[in-house]
């Protein structure tokens, strides 16, 4: 069963993702914070991670770039799922190593379908 790390400060958004991918037969770990998601990904080594940009502490984009500069981490895809969408953000996630982004409210179709691009089963 396949691991994704769901990065976001919002129980509600956690929730939502939780659900959805839990259905969908994948394992779901939670993060809360930009140092919890990078201590996590170094702890558990997910399949995929889906990281939100605001985030107490480092945002999204910072804990995108820890995550991605680790020699052991660099190889997991990450999606960047945010609502933070504004002109160029989309860019700024690409240029912190973010593989795909996503803005909120998103498609749970479109969404599982951008997860199983990277996971297929």
């Amino acid at each position: 069963m396949s691991r994704i790390l769901v990065v976001d400060d919002q129980e509600d958004n956690r929730r939502i993702l939780r659900d959805l991918l839990g259905a969908s037969g994948y394992a779901v770990l939670e993060a809360t914070t930009g140092e919890e998601a990078v201590a996590s990904a170094e702890a558990h080594v997910p399949d995929l991670i889906l990281m939100d940009i605001q985030l107490p502490g480092i945002d999204g984009y910072e804990a995108t770039r820890r995550i991605k500069a680790k020699p052991a981490l660099r190889r997991i895809p990450l999606i960047v799922v945010t609502s933070y969408a504004l002109s160029g953000d989309d860019a700024k996630a690409f240029a912190a190593g973010a593989d795909a982004y996503v803005s909120k409210p998103f498609s749970p179709r479109a969404l599982l379908a951008k997860v199983r691009a990277y996971l297929p089963s």
